[in-house]
C-alpha cells in the first residue's frame, strides 16, 4: 500500500487531471475536508486566509500566514509554501499563482468574504464550485481511506458496547449523551460531532437534541452518535429498550427496521443505483404498514465529511462503485410514542458487495 503522503499526492495528480479535462485553470481549497483530502492538513477556518492552490499542471502551493508555516510544513512537507504577513494582501498572492486562462474552482465551503476578495483580484474570471472537480474523487475511497473509516467505525462500536453497561433509568438524555461522548474519546475519537439520545416519544424525532427528559423503565431509546479520528467520520445508530422485555409494538417495529436494513445491504452492490438501495429498504417498511413513518432517505455518503456523496435516496440514479462508503439507516418513527433506527457505515468492496464497517450487534438490546 502506498504511504499516506504518496496517496495524498496521487489525489492531487488526479485532481489536476480533472482540471485539464474540464478546462479549468486552478483549484483553490480553504480549510475543510477538501484541504485535508488534497494536502493532509487539518485546520480550523479563520479570518486569515490559508489556501491550497493546485493548478492544471499539478503544481501545488500552500498560501498561509507566516506564523502558520511551521505547522503547514509539518502536515504537508511535500507541498511548496508561500507565506504572507499581517500587512500583506494574501489574495493578490493567490492570484499570482493562478494560470491566466481557464475557470477557477473554489472550495464549496469557502467563506463568502474570501470569494468576494478573490473576485476583486481576479476580475472577469469564471468561478465554479470545487465539487465539480473533487466530488467524484472523494466519493471513491482509496485503500487508506477505507482503513481509516474501518478504524473509526470500530471505535464507535466499542463506545456502543460501553454504553450498554451504563445505567439508563432515572438519568437524563443529556447525561447519556455525555457518557457516549466520553466513551468515544476513550475509544480513540479525537472529535465528537453529535450524540443523539431520543428517549420515548423523543425518539420519533430523527435528529432529536438530547435534553433534560428523564429516562424511565419501558422507554425505547434511539442512540445515534459519531465523530472523527484523524478527520474520518463515524456514524452509528442502535435502538435500545430500558427494562427486561420490549413491548410488542416496539419489538415488531424493530424487527421490521432490521429486515429493511438487511434488504438495503442486499441491494447495495456494484452497478446498482443509489436509489435502488433506498427502494429496497423502503419496500420492507411499506409492506409492513409503516411506510408513512419512514420520513428520511436510507443513507448518505461518509468520509472526511459526515454527509457527502453518494446519497441513497429516490431520484439518485448514480451507480454504486467499489470504494464508495455510505450509511444504511432505515427508521420508523411513531409520533408521540417512540422511534427505531438502525445504522451502519458500509463500503462497496472490490468484489462489488456492501460490507459493514460497523460490527456492533443489531439486536434490540435491553439496558438497566
Amino acid at each position: 500500500m502506498p504511504s499516506e503522503r504518496a496517496s495524498i499526492a496521487l489525489r492531487r495528480t488526479r485532481a489536476a487531471a480533472k482540471l485539464r479535462e474540464r478546462d479549468f485553470g486552478a483549484l483553490l481549497v480553504s480549510p475543510g475536508a477538501d484541504l485535508q483530502y488534497l494536502a493532509g492538513y487539518q485546520l480550523h477556518s479563520s479570518e486569515r486566509l490559508t489556501c491550497l492552490v493546485l493548478d492544471r499542471s499539478g503544481n501545488a502551493t500552500m498560501v498561509c500566514p507566516g506564523f502558520e508555516a511551521p505547522r503547514a510544513a509539518l502536515a504537508a512537507p511535500d507541498i511548496d509554501r508561500r507565506t504572507w504577513e499581517e500587512t500583506d494582501d494574501p489574495f493578490a498572492l493567490v492570484a499570482s499563482l493562478i494560470p491566466r486562462s481557464g475557470a477557477i474552482a473554489l472550495a464549496d465551503q469557502m467563506w463568502a468574504s474570501f470569494v468576494l476578495r478573490l473576485q476583486d483580484v481576479l476580475p472577469h474570471r469564471d468561478f465554479q464550485a470545487a465539487s465539480l472537480i473533487t466530488r467524484d474523487l472523494r466519493m471513491r475511497k482509496d485503500a487508506a481511506e477505507v482503513e481509516a473509516l474501518r478504524a473509526v467505525s470500530e471505535s464507535a462500536d466499542r463506545a456502543y458496547a460501553g454504553i450498554l453497561e451504563r445505567p439508563f433509568a432515572g438519568r437524563t438524555e443529556r447525561e447519556i449523551g455525555a457518557d457516549l461522548a466520553e466513551l468515544l474519546r476513550t475509544e480513540g475519537h479525537d472529535e465528537v460531532a453529535f450524540t443523539i439520545v431520543g428517549s420515548g416519544p423523543n425518539g420519533a424525532s430523527p435528529h432529536h437534541e438530547a435534553g433534560d427528559r428523564r429516562i424511565a423503565e419501558g422507554d425505547t431509546i434511539v442512540l445515534d452518535f459519531g465523530g472523527a479520528m484523524r478527520g474520518y467520520r463515524s456514524d452509528i445508530t442502535r435502538t435500545v429498550h430500558v427494562g427486561k422485555t420490549p413491548g410488542r409494538d416496539e419489538q415488531k417495529v424493530h424487527d421490521v427496521v432490521r429486515r429493511a436494513q438487511e434488504s438495503g445491504y442486499a441491494a447495495a452492490r456494484k452497478d446498482a443505483s443509489a436509489e435502488s438501495v433506498d427502494a429496497a429498504a423502503r419496500r420492507v417498511i411499506d409492506e409492513a404498514g409503516y411506510g408513512k413513518f419512514f420520513i428520511h432517505r436510507t443513507g448518505h455518503g461518509i468520509g472526511l465529511d459526515g454527509h457527502e456523496h453518494p446519497y441513497l435516496v429516490r431520484g439518485n440514479r448514480e451507480s454504486l462503485e467499489p470504494g464508495m462508503a455510505f450509511s444504511i439507516e432505515p427508521g420508523v418513527y411513531i409520533p408521540g410514542r417512540f422511534g427505531v433506527r438502525i445504522e451502519d457505515v458500509a463500503v462497496i468492496d472490490a468484489d462489488g458487495s456492501a460490507q459493514p464497517l460497523n460490527r456492533a450487534s443489531h439486536d434490540f438490546a435491553t439496558v438497566a
